[in-house]
């Protein structure tokens, strides 16, 4: 998805399941409220606050980060955001926890 500074990538729920299977990024949930976390959540950052919680990400501007949120609207801003900041490799989850649950996946924490 092109964003000004660059692009991310959307990926499905099943995508998102099977890139579960070998994680090597951090996921974060960026749904402001607390609605659920999708299993192998790290973080909860607010959307509107992702710039100002960069140290909890990780400091190579190239690792790979994946954010949620319920229905893909909060994520996508904070995938454009962290792009706009120099970030190369950010995957933002299509639909959000509405999909993933759709999908058949669980969620925890509701």
């Amino acid at each position: 998805m092109s964003v000004p500074g660059g692009s991310y990538v959307q990926v499905s729920p099943i995508e998102l399941e099977a890139m579960l299977n070998n994680k090597d990024f951090p996921l974060v949930n960026t749904h402001i409220p607390f609605e659920g976390d999708i299993p192998g959540t790290d973080l909860s950052i607010p959307y509107n606050e992702i710039d100002q919680n960069l140290g909890l990400l990780p400091t190579d501007k190239d690792a790979r980060i994946v954010l949620y949120c319920r229905t893909g609207r909060m994520s996508t801003e904070a995938a454009g955001t962290l792009v706009r900041l120099g970030y190369t490799n950010v995957w933002e989850l299509g639909g959000g926890m509405i999909a993933w649950e759709d999908s058949g996946l669980p969620l925890e924490g509701v």
